[in-house]
């Protein structure tokens, strides 16, 4: 009768193993991945695909990017980017930001070449990813780890050497935060890091609508305003504007 209840459990035992085993698969790096995480990067590059063919306006896909970007754990993103080592192989500039690239491991249903740009920001305490806009292109950035003053704009033109912009969002952001920038909606996008480090993963799309993308740094400390919220800033050059925006002194 023992061996027989023995035995019963340890069948029990192993079907739950194999159950357990089929659940996770090993990511090229040797961490343990789900598959809904495999679900999130097929179709992270669907809703690219999909704005790249104008198949989804830009107000769409940056919500829906952002409602995607959401819908995993964030611990299976990290493990799935493998953020740690990419993290320690990163050189925290005095300046603004430092960037790493990001791979997926091999999916089926997934390029090897996502219609995506994957990268992750990474900057210490008071550095900032300046100020700019953007044109002919979109993003979304998801905070994997500290916290960041965010401010977003909206982009009513450009005039020039000017470009007229209106506040959207200023916000203290925390892991898990999203935010999206597209010509549409909330185009200028400005990080502050609060916290010792803090690091962002990017989904970036470039030369939208069949034209060459292009970023403007601004330069808000000298905005002008103009009335119903509305605020005329300089564009600047990248150096100028990282040396003046790069690193944060609360004044």
């Amino acid at each position: 009768m023992n061996r027989r209840l023995f035995n019963k459990n340890l069948l029990k035992l192993v079907s739950s193993f194999a159950l357990l085993e089929s659940v996770f698969y090993t990511n090229a790096f040797g961490n343990k991945i789900k598959p809904n995480v495999e679900n999130w990067a097929i179709k992270l590059n669907e809703y690219c695909l999909d704005l790249k063919k104008e198949a989804l306006s830009l107000k769409d896909w940056q919500q829906q990017i952002e409602v995607l970007l959401n819908e995993v754990p964030l611990e299976e993103i990290l493990k799935f980017i493998d953020f740690e080592r990419l993290a320690k192989g990163m050189n925290m500039p005095d300046l603004g930001v430092t960037t790493a690239w990001v791979n997926f491991p091999k999916l089926a249903g997934l390029p090897e070449k996502t219609v995506f740009i994957k990268k992750i920001f990474g900057m210490q305490k008071d550095r900032a990813i300046i100020p700019h806009g953007h044109s002919n292109m979109a993003s979304a950035h998801l905070i994997l780890k500290g916290e960041m003053h965010l401010r977003h704009y909206d982009k009513v033109s450009i005039e020039g050497n000017h470009m007229l912009i209106k506040p959207t969002i200023d916000k203290i952001a925390t892991i898990g935060t999203s935010s999206s920038v597209s010509d549409e909606h909330n185009n200028v996008h400005w990080f502050i890091a609060n916290s010792a480090t803090a690091y962002t993963f990017d989904v970036i799309m470039l030369d939208l609508q069949g034209e060459s993308y292009n970023i403007h740094n601004l330069d808000i400390y000298k905005k002008e305003k103009l009335g119903n919220g509305t605020l005329r800033v300089p564009l600047l050059d990248v150096d100028t504007a990282l040396k003046k925006y790069g690193k944060h002194s609360h004044h």
